[in-house]
């Protein structure tokens, strides 16, 4: 075999190999795993703004999500927020005296351990009712009802509303910076 013949197979060796790698590229970036980068502070101390995070995505293209995970959604045309899921469709949320009560129980928060450390005295999370807020006493299918974790400084379904599932982008997984920061995330039972 000539060496032109031979740089030339290598050649198409190389372009089928980059198109290929294009390829996974991009049914990972579609349909499992995205980079999130967080801007605000609005699920401190949880996570801080500048974090770096990698969003899972599978099973949330049909809508599976579970108490407290962190996901990011579709705020808007422009804006995805990152909030924890703390209503499911058929829940009936309420907070009174910086207690979570889903279904009229009394639900812990240990995530918010360190935030109401530095608080003091202050209440983190105002009292409401899903009524109040919503005008629905249970959180609709195909919905949930979010809240972030930085409760006094947070954009979320206590202003925005239920969010719907089909704006789920993914939850959040692994936080990957800062580096000294690395963190997996497997919801409030296990972090």
């Amino acid at each position: 075999m000539s060496s032109a013949r031979k740089e030339r197979n290598g050649l198409v060796d190389w372009i089928k190999a980059i198109g290929v790698a294009l390829i996974l590229a991009i049914i990972i970036k579609k349909f499992l795993i995205e980079q999130y980068v967080v801007y605000g502070e609005s699920m401190m101390p949880t996570i801080q703004n500048g974090n770096r995070l990698i969003i899972n995505k599978i099973g949330y293209e049909i809508g599976n999500p579970e108490r407290f995970d962190l996901v990011v959604f579709k705020a808007n045309p422009k804006e995805d927020y990152i909030k924890r899921v703390i209503g499911l469709p058929g829940d009936h949320i309420a907070y009174k005296d910086d207690k979570l009560y889903i279904n009229n129980k009394a639900v812990a928060e240990p995530y918010l351990q360190e935030f109401k450390k530095f608080a003091g005295n202050r209440t983190l999370t105002g009292n409401f009712t899903l009524e109040e807020i919503t005008g629905h006493d249970t959180v609709p299918k195909g919905k949930i009802f979010v809240l972030g974790d930085n409760r006094l400084h947070s954009i979320d379904s206590r202003h925005i509303g239920f969010v719907e599932m089909t704006d789920i982008v993914g939850e959040a997984n692994i936080r990957y910076w800062p580096v000294d920061e690395m963190k997996v995330f497997n919801g409030f039972k296990k972090e």
